[in-house]
């Protein structure tokens, strides 16, 4: 099977990402096992600055790209693993508190909040209702969904990004236009619900 380079990361022909997270599973897995050595030594803020020096840069590159496929599960596994270590918690226990006690977002979350950074900082490439429709409707705050059948175009970085805004509480969307506080709001959005799955925050609102 052929692969191609994209942005440096590993896509094979069939345009699925399994080869990219084939890729940085050994080095996260590594990251796990550092973790796991150096716990009893440091305290909990420094192992979480190795946490993002070591882990959460790994998973955050390109991930608006492979974050919504089905291989990312995967390395959502492997995020709630060194979240345990972190903790000192146990294989089998849930780690949704844990997240939250931590301030760290979920890899579903992260996805989420990737996305959406790329929508605010792109915004020029994206069209309000407002802005077509002159009359005041119910998703004026929402972005315009262009005709879409392509079923890898819907599951892509653009047509994604129209949906989970629009799926935004409507306080978070009144900010777009203030890219700090968007993000803050955003944030402690996400923090708050710890979203493990696109449906869970599709559901939120």
């Amino acid at each position: 099977m052929n692969n191609l380079k994209f942005l440096g990361l590993n896509i094979n022909d069939t345009l699925t990402w399994n080869s990219h997270i084939e890729t940085i599973l050994p080095k996260l897995s590594s990251a796990c096992f550092a973790m796991r050595s150096i716990k009893p030594l440091i305290s909990q803020q420094m192992l979480k600055a190795i946490y993002y020096s070591q882990f959460h840069s790994i998973i955050l590159y390109g991930l608006m790209l492979w974050g919504n496929s089905t291989h990312s599960a995967r390395v959502f596994r492997m995020q709630k693993r060194i979240i345990r270590i972190m903790t000192g918690n146990r294989s089998r226990d849930s780690c949704r508190k844990l997240f939250s006690h931590l301030n760290i977002l979920p890899l579903p979350s992260l996805y989420i909040f990737s996305i959406l950074r790329f929508v605010m900082k792109n915004r020029e490439l994206f069209t309000t209702n407002n802005e077509i429709h002159q009359h005041g409707t119910r998703q004026f705050l929402n972005l315009h969904f262009p005709p879409a059948n392509l079923k890898k175009y819907q599951s892509g970085v653009f047509y994604m990004g129209i949906k989970i805004y629009n799926s935004l509480p409507p306080y978070i969307k009144l900010e777009s236009n203030n890219l700090i506080k968007f993000e803050s709001l955003l944030k402690k959005f996400l923090l708050k619900h710890t979203f493990y799955s696109l449906d869970e925050f599709y559901n939120s609102v």
